[in-house]
């Protein structure tokens, strides 16, 4: 068991959370909303906020995977405790997103902070041209400057197509942006041996190498009334996260300025990264995706790809197959040998539009403006190119 736990790192900050170019943190209800009165914590969200706020001076980028609506939308349609009918969770979920929404707005605007609200269902992060969309939502957002706050579309979802906590829909959203961190602020401040409520033997882990089954045991049940998610599922988002190339954290958020206090060293428990974001989407393209179609490429593109550039329309002199948007697709060469695969920015119909012309013409040929790239370099690996590029 203890070969998957790794040492401890001391009592400063380690690990992503302090150098993280994009962090995802995830908020649960219980530190959101209070369970007495059901009236959202406006000074907790508050110190939040200028934790987060002091992140972004620091040019880093900050996503929030909240929950709360339901919490907060069951009080103000007067629903009583106690489980809620799926009609009535989508009811609360609506009356409580414009007050979460308002709430975020409020708080991030006082910082000259945008927020941008995002609602995603599990469908969005599983079909792949409504996770392509998302995630170049997701990507423009956080170029402009905005702080997205993201949350389970409960008003639509049904049963079947819902995540039904958002520890692994912040994972999902982690894995979609390339994230480096991501941090879920829960009532715990991370895992234990056992349930420390119950044991007290329960030991503190700081760290966690792989998330063995030994380590999987060790997740109790849900530990809160007021949120959906438990230690169960945040070892499933672990385990999501941490295969995408991002270090997740478990920290106790219920104080004031829970991001200032990770990173003064507070408590939580860390789990390692398994390689990086960058390489486990380039592990993803060339491995687990089925290619769909393929794009037959001149010498001159292929010279450009090595030197890692974009396949732009003008190098494509065929197109092959039948794809969307998003799909992936074989790039080869001039002989016609596998150089590589890619997403394809562009449908088989309209790759076969703009195949050997400039990126400048493509609104003119397609009657919008798409994308310069026909496979941008991020959705692109190589393999071993030999003379191609000396072909032709």
């Amino acid at each position: 068991m203890t070969d998957h736990i790794a040492p401890s790192s001391g009592t400063g900050p380690a690990g992503a959370f302090t150098r993280a170019e994009r962090l995802v943190v995830k908020i649960g209800s219980a530190l959101l909303v209070d369970q007495a009165s059901g009236e959202l914590r406006q000074d907790w969200l508050r110190a939040l906020i200028e934790d987060v706020a002091a992140i972004r001076r620091t040019g880093r980028q900050v996503t929030l995977v909240s929950s709360g609506a339901v919490a907060l939308g069951r009080r103000a349609l007067g629903l009583g405790a106690g489980p809620l009918r799926l009609e009535e969770s989508q009811a609360a979920a609506a009356a409580g997103q414009v007050r979460l929404a308002h709430a975020y707005q409020a708080a991030l605007q006082a910082h000259g902070l945008t927020v941008a609200q995002i609602l995603l269902t599990l469908e969005d992060t599983q079909q792949r041209r409504r996770y392509l969309n998302a995630r170049n939502t997701f990507n423009t957002l956080l170029n402009l400057g905005a702080v997205p706050v993201v949350n389970e579309n409960d008003t639509v979802a049904t049963n079947e197509i819902r995540y039904g906590d958002n520890d692994r829909l912040a994972a999902r959203v982690a894995q979609m942006i390339s994230a480096d961190c991501m941090v879920l602020l829960s009532d715990v401040d991370g895992l234990y041996t056992a349930d420390p409520g119950v044991s007290a033997d329960a030991r503190h882990i700081p760290a966690v190498s792989d998330i063995s089954p030994a380590i999987e045991a060790m997740a109790g049940g849900v530990g809160s009334d007021v949120g959906s998610g438990g230690m169960r599922t945040k070892l499933m988002a672990a385990k999501i996260a941490t295969a995408a190339g991002c270090e997740m954290w478990i920290a106790d958020g219920r104080g004031l300025h829970p991001l200032r206090a990770l990173d003064t060293g507070a408590r939580h428990t860390r789990f390692a990264a398994q390689g990086n974001p960058a390489t486990a989407r380039k592990q993803w393209i060339a491995g687990a995706l089925e290619p769909a179609g393929r794009l037959l490429v001149d010498a001159g593109a292929v010279r450009a790809l090595m030197q890692g550039r974009s396949l732009l329309p003008a190098g494509v002199k065929a197109v092959e197959g039948r794809f969307n948007r998003g799909d992936a697709v074989i790039v080869a060469g001039p002989d016609g040998i596998e150089i590589g695969r890619g997403l394809s920015a562009y449908s088989d119909a309209d790759a076969r539009r703009i195949s050997g012309y400039k990126s400048r013409e493509i609104e003119g040929l397609l009657g919008y403006r798409g994308r310069d790239e026909m496979i941008h370099r991020d959705d692109l690996v190589l393999h071993a190119v030999g003379d191609h590029a000396r072909a032709g």
